[in-house]
């Protein structure tokens, strides 16, 4: 075999490959480039990042909600049955609250430091506030006396503690984005 002809059949199998390097990108240069672009994005942690905004916002809406129970407009609302005296109703209210709270309390992971602060005082009040009520009542007393009680004593109040958390929550989702 000369010099000549082993060039010849280089040069005819360089071709050959470029050939086939073209048409298979031709054929899977999308499907590589989606590949590639989706190696890239779980590399950056955008996947991550998303899920971990999910688990953000579902928490700030778990936590809204239970601010929003543990309301003593709507704590009163939902317990109270018709012939309940102070002690049932005392007792029904700290055991929801209770355990509204502790159905909720991993949320603490995904919102700001101060904002979980300001919904576990929130709670305690609530615990208190219903507590020191009761003791000022007979505990045979109609249980609807113990609400007038409270929401009587939350209307005298300059601003809504509740809706104060909320507003709070709200902003602390914002900073999110």
């Amino acid at each position: 075999m000369n010099v000549q002809d082993l060039i010849t059949e280089a040069l005819a199998m360089g071709a050959g490959g470029v050939i086939t390097v073209f048409a298979g990108y031709y054929l899977f240069g999308k499907d590589i480039q989606a590949y590639l672009k989706i190696k890239e994005d779980k590399d950056s942690g955008l996947d991550g990042k998303k899920e971990l905004l999910h688990l953000r916002l579902q928490a700030h809406e778990r936590v809204i909600l239970f601010v929003e129970r543990i309301n003593p407009s709507n704590l009163f609302l939902r317990l109270y049955q018709q012939g309940m005296v102070v002690e049932e109703l005392q007792a029904l209210a700290l055991n929801e609250l209770r355990t509204e709270y502790q159905h909720n309390i991993s949320q603490q992971l995904y919102i700001g430091t101060q904002a979980w602060q300001v919904v576990r005082k929130l709670k305690d009040d609530t615990v208190a506030m219903i507590n020191n009520a009761a003791k000022s009542l007979d505990k045979e007393a109609s249980a609807a006396v113990l609400s007038k009680v409270i929401l009587s004593y939350m209307a005298e109040m300059e601003q809504n503690p509740y809706e104060l958390s909320q507003e709070l929550l709200k902003k602390d989702i914002h900073h999110l984005f």
